[in-house]
């Protein structure tokens, strides 16, 4: 599991591994809005996937929002209008390193504002998943997929007139553990739930009055403790270089998800992503869904 080498990473960063010196200060992650920047005394557009250097200037419109990563690996937002002198946002850094920058790096080289090489040469495993067949709900989730986290966020596309939903919780015999009917078109499964406790479990979405309206059967398997524990001391080295609930931050999980392969608990990390700074990261999302052959 790629896990193994994300926690050499994090021992190395622990111990105090140096970082080597960057000929940058940060580099933009995502913005929106009318937004620029002033570098040798010329203002010009500001660009996802640049660098801003310690003399550079960065100017925000109105409604607008900056997504920044330090050379360090800190992550930094900017969300006021007026103008920002980069090297003022760089002394509020806290010193230290970070075990970040890869998954920065990671986003970047999915997300290049080149239009059609934006999904090319990435770190990502393609996996293949068959496109839903008329009249059967498509579920954003892997057919067969590992989850960290303690919860499942399930969204599916559906038509105004296909509701209320069921949504199935099943044993590997497809016995039903849990049932919920909603209007809406996602739902949180409570994985810590007795009921489904140490249970590797099928997830079914289905329209209550058409019976031919019905998704796939999504496996969800379980991690063993070794492996979760590995995870989840990477995911505690991450969160402490996040000093608050951040847009940013939450994409900068989804992206160590899937590097991972744990392309549920990467959905979820971006839904929240969404909810909080939904035009800044549309793209980055949309490219992630596309990139795994989820949407």
């Amino acid at each position: 599991m790629k896990t193994l080498k994300l926690v050499l990473i994090l021992i190395l960063s622990a111990s105090g591994a140096v970082v080597m010196a960057q000929d940058y200060a940060f580099k933009v992650l995502a913005h929106k809005g009318n937004n620029e920047v002033r570098s040798g005394g010329v203002w010009g557009p500001l660009k996802t996937g640049g660098t801003l250097h310690a003399g550079d200037e960065v100017r925000l419109g109105d409604n607008a929002y900056v997504g920044l990563v330090h050379a360090t690996g800190k992550p930094v937002e900017v969300k006021q209008p007026g103008v920002y002198k980069v090297s003022d946002l760089e002394a509020k850094i806290p010193t230290g390193s970070s075990v970040l920058n890869k998954y920065t790096d990671f986003i970047l080289s999915t997300n290049d504002e080149g239009g059609g090489n934006r999904l090319a040469a990435t770190g990502a495993v393609t996996r293949t998943t068959t496109p839903a067949a008329p009249g059967v709900i498509k579920v954003y989730l892997p057919e067969n997929t590992t989850v960290f986290d303690k919860s499942l966020l399930v969204r599916w596309e559906g038509k105004a007139d296909s509701g209320p939903f069921v949504v199935k919780v099943m044993n590997l015999f497809e016995d039903i553990l849990k049932e919920v009917e909603t209007t809406e078109t996602s739902c949180t499964v409570d994985l810590s739930d007795p009921k489904l406790a140490n249970q590797e479990i099928l997830i079914e979405v289905s329209s209550k009055d058409q019976s031919k309206v019905v998704s796939r059967k999504h496996y969800i398997r379980r991690m063993t403790k070794t492996d979760y524990d590995k995870v989840a001391a990477v995911v505690s080295s991450i969160k402490q270089n996040m000093e608050a609930e951040s847009a940013l931050n939450h994409v900068l999980m989804a992206s160590f998800f899937e590097e991972n392969d744990l392309l549920a608990d990467a959905i979820a990390a971006y839904e929240r992503a969404m909810k909080l700074e939904p035009e800044a990261y549309d793209d980055t999302y949309d490219d992630f869904m596309i990139r795994n052959n989820l949407k």
